[in-house]
């Protein structure tokens, strides 16, 4: 596992964030948050998805109003998204379970002052939220929007709500490129011990955001540096989850679930692989238990991967092998091999638990 970064531990709702607390994944809903019935549906979706915590847009009175009967409703922890308005944090304070505001944009210290007052009497936390867009005037023109000028807006705002007796808060510094999002977040890690929200933003369509999050949370969270993190996808909603807990997987960041080794297709393949992959990925995502499977289609890459995974598959002309930690299992016709092969991969997880 990897070794992270040391930070204090703050709730949203009963959700841990920071310290020991396993990193959590987030999204956000894209209803109006004043159509009750569609947003409260959304939320459910992210949850039956494995979202752990819920944002929600917040623009008007009408959305900041309707937060109390969707936090009633709602399975997940809520944070409220608020720009510009800070009377939509008040009312919001009221009933979701964090506040999320960019200070950039919410205007006079006063106002951020009325919004940790407001936090404060309910035993919520904050999200500073930096974005390389919208950074305050003066860190603008000093810096531009660069890391160093995201990372000085969030040192200012740091300081500002702890000079305000506060500290129940956790710091995100979103970039839409990958490069700035990395740099930024190195660059604050090694100076606070506050709790990091991961995340490029605005990183676009499924294909694009995909990899820029694959690129700048893998690199971050193989660092040790990330507490919480939301992949953020154009249109996309359980979409926005599955690729976040691939990362948390695929980086090593959790140890949990089936890691499914495949060849790439080849001239060599005797089998239909990428429809037995396909049948094999969706029959094991019940399964938490940590294992190595391969799905191997010919005998040059299935000996070797066999070995070493935990169940294995290796197609040869219209039979193959069921192999466990190495030793043989079964030889069976092609159209017999996945259902063996998912009861093989069964047994393991139960033995495992």
């Amino acid at each position: 596992m990897i070794k992270r970064y040391k930070t204090k531990k703050i709730y949203v709702g009963n959700v841990a964030v920071g310290g020991d607390a396993p990193i959590s994944v987030q999204s956000m809903t894209f209803s109006k948050t004043r159509d009750i019935e569609a947003t409260v549906d959304q939320i459910r979706r992210l949850h039956f998805a494995g979202c752990d915590i819920v944002r929600v847009a917040v623009p008007d009175y009408d959305d900041a109003y309707a937060l109390e009967e969707i936090k009633k409703r709602s399975s997940l922890p809520i944070v409220a998204d608020i720009h510009f308005n800070y009377r939509f944090a008040l009312i919001a304070a009221k009933s979701v379970d964090c506040i999320r505001i960019n200070p950039g944009n919410i205007g006079d210290k006063k106002r951020v002052n009325e919004v940790v007052k407001a936090c404060n009497e309910r035993g919520i936390p904050i999200r500073i939220g930096v974005n390389s867009g919208s950074l305050e005037a003066k860190f603008e023109e000093k810096y531009g929007q660069t890391p160093k000028g995201m990372v000085q807006s969030a040192l200012y705002n740091i300081k500002y709500l702890e000079d305000l007796g506060f500290a129940n808060f956790k710091i995100s510094l979103k970039a839409s490129d990958v490069q700035r999002t990395v740099e930024a977040y190195r660059m604050l890690r090694p100076l606070v011990d506050y709790p990091f929200h991961l995340g490029v933003t605005e990183a676009g369509t499924l294909f694009h955001s995909t990899i820029k999050s694959s690129i700048a949370l893998g690199t971050l969270l193989l660092e040790g540096i990330g507490d919480t993190l939301r992949v953020s996808i154009t249109g996309e909603l359980e979409k926005e989850v599955e690729v976040g807990r691939a990362i948390l997987k695929d980086s090593g960041a959790v140890n949990d679930g089936v890691n499914i080794i495949s060849c790439p297709t080849c001239g060599r393949i005797e089998a239909d692989l990428a429809k037995a992959v396909a049948e094999v990925e969706e029959r094991l995502k019940h399964i938490k238990t940590h294992l190595n499977v391969s799905v191997m289609g010919c005998a040059v890459n299935a000996l070797g991967e066999a070995k070493s995974a935990d169940v294995a598959i290796a197609y040869g002309k219209g039979s193959g092998l069921i192999i466990r930690k190495g030793e043989i299992v079964a030889k069976l016709d092609e159209k017999n091999l996945v259902d063996r092969f998912v009861e093989e991969v069964e047994k393991a997880a139960n033995e495992d638990v």
